[in-house]
């Protein structure tokens, strides 16, 4: 395949429409001439990305047996354009809506839209749904996929970015303790939204929207977010991120529950060492990439000597061979 068109279908896709067009159109004069180009628009028209972060996987230390190993934790962050975020938000609530309004002629029971939260772990093991979420456990099968699918969906009609960091637990320094390693996936994964941003929206800014955990754990998170604001990190200063955090309860934002799910279909490919596992792969599109497409940043394994490093590696090798086909 063309390079050019490689890029065109492969990078250009997490770019907003309008941007869109303006990449493609400096593509062709760099084709042309020789030059590299990067994408730019208006310095004064700044806009905004929302980066929703939620985690699959335990902060604890245990890194169970060889027939239930979770030696895997994930943290992920789902970038979405803010031009796009209304028609994300009213596309996956208004599903829900029409499930809820049938369950009311039913008689099945009156939810609201905090009743409706989707997650990942409840769509999958029936016992925990029974228990936790009335809502779900009202649906017929049919319902429960036509939520799945409609989350799916927003990832690409909303040209959404993909970042994650794998922590392998059995591989971390003695003495590590979950809420450090917690904070070490953070860095990572902000490291990679901050690169994201100057390669591909120099002339955005992105806020970070993550699940409400803990008091103790949301302070330090905060305390580290500022920091890393203030002074920056050894690597980087982070220009294109403002703000603290903000910690939601997840059954509010739809955000951090598409986080929820796509962070458990990262967590499952991992834990499994199973690239191919269809949720994971169609992931690959939207996963960041650099700006030639070639370059998997969008996956950051940590740490460096653990195994799953050749995982990713694998999983990015797989999906170029298919992209192209």
């Amino acid at each position: 395949m063309d390079q050019l068109k490689w890029f065109a279908r492969n990078v250009v896709s997490h770019l907003p429409p309008n941007k869109a067009e303006t990449t493609k159109n400096r593509c062709a004069k760099k084709n042309k001439s020789g030059r590299r180009y990067k994408a730019a628009g208006p310095k004064q028209a700044t806009e905004m990305y929302f980066f929703y972060l939620d985690e699959s996987g335990s902060r604890d230390l245990n890194t169970g047996t060889q027939g239930n190993p979770t030696h895997v934790y994930v943290l992920l962050a789902v970038g979405i354009y803010e031009g796009h975020w209304r028609s994300f938000e009213r596309e996956v609530s208004q599903v829900k809506m029409q499930i809820a309004s049938r369950l009311r002629r039913d008689g099945k029971g009156d939810f609201d839209p905090a009743d409706c939260e989707v997650k990942s772990n409840w769509l999958r093991l029936v016992q925990a749904r029974q228990k936790e979420s009335p809502f779900l456990s009202a649906l017929e099968p049919e319902d429960i996929q036509r939520l799945t699918d409609v989350y799916r969906e927003q990832v690409v009609k909303r040209s959404c970015v993909v970042i994650t960091t794998v922590i392998d637990k059995r591989y971390l320094h003695p003495g590590t303790t979950g809420d450090a390693f917690h904070q070490i996936a953070y860095e990572l994964l902000l490291e990679r939204v901050q690169n994201y941003m100057v390669e591909y929206q120099p002339w955005h800014q992105a806020l970070v929207v993550m699940d409400d955990a803990s008091i103790q754990l949301n302070r330090a998170v905060a305390m580290r977010h500022e920091s890393l604001l203030r002074r920056g990190n050894r690597n980087m200063r982070f220009s294109n991120i403002v703000e603290y955090p903000f910690f939601t309860r997840s059954e509010l934002s739809n955000g951090v529950q598409l986080a929820d799910q796509l962070a458990y279909n990262v967590y499952r490919a991992f834990r499994n060492r199973d690239v191919s596992y269809p949720y994971f792969e169609e992931l690959f599109p939207h996963f960041y990439r650099g700006i030639n497409g070639r370059v998997l940043h969008g996956i950051k394994v940590w740490p460096n000597n653990s195994p799953l490093v050749r995982v990713a590696q694998a999983g990015w090798e797989a999906y170029q061979k298919k992209a192209l086909r």
